[in-house]
């Protein structure tokens, strides 16, 4: 491809880009235009660095994470296999900033659970966990943990419903009460419901 380069991990990275000495790029991965992965940056195998994504020390992306344009890593965030980061959506990792006081001792971590998707344009407030193959619809703002399989929507994000592994609608409502087993209409994958949340059937019957 015109303009990559291979780095010595198998990695390509586009030749306007900046991989620092000291970040670890997985075999596969690929970096597009004007990037820059800072030294301390952990990048797992046949991720996908869109344009203009910033990989800050301290960040760990795992297997097969797509991180659309004009995304921001900060330190403090940890993305595990298969996540999807959507254009231009926006973490933090400090909830009351003030450029004239250092709050670097303050950070707090965000963890993305494997699976789990971020809409264009969403906003994930630092501290917080998203739960495997949770789904955040565009433009929401995350200001608390999502449980597993979720559908967040909103302005502060609230739970609309429940989402499969394949990334359609499971039929759920937003609150569960009496325990009940579901499947997807799209891919046939079975699902417990309760009022304590959603779990995959083929996860339970492996445990």
């Amino acid at each position: 491809m015109s303009g990559m380069v291979e780095l010595q991990s198998g990695a390509l990275a586009h030749e306007s880009s900046y991989v620092d000495d000291g970040a670890l790029v997985g075999q596969g991965t690929r970096i597009w235009h004007f990037c820059h992965v800072m030294s301390g940056a952990v990048i797992g195998e046949c991720c996908s660095l869109g344009q203009n994504v910033v990989v800050m020390p301290g960040v760990t992306l795992g297997r097969n994470v797509k991180v659309q344009n004009n995304v921001s890593l900060y330190e403090g965030v940890t993305c595990e296999d298969d996540v999807f980061l959507g254009p231009s959506m926006v973490f933090t990792n400090v909830i009351n900033p003030r450029s004239h006081v250092s709050r670097k001792h303050e950070y707090r971590a965000t963890l993305v659970r494997r699976g789990a998707t971020i809409g264009a344009n969403a906003t994930v407030v630092c501290g917080h966990t998203l739960g495997e193959y949770a789904f955040v619809a565009a433009g929401a703002v995350i200001t608390r943990d999502v449980p597993a399989y979720a559908m967040m929507a909103g302005v502060p994000a609230r739970r609309m419903g429940w989402m499969c592994q394949c990334g359609e609608k499971l039929p759920l409502p937003a609150r569960v009460g009496t325990p009940v087993t579901v499947e997807c209409t799209a891919c046939g994958e079975q699902y417990d419901a309760d009022d304590a949340g959603v779990r995959s059937v083929r996860v339970r019957a492996a445990g």
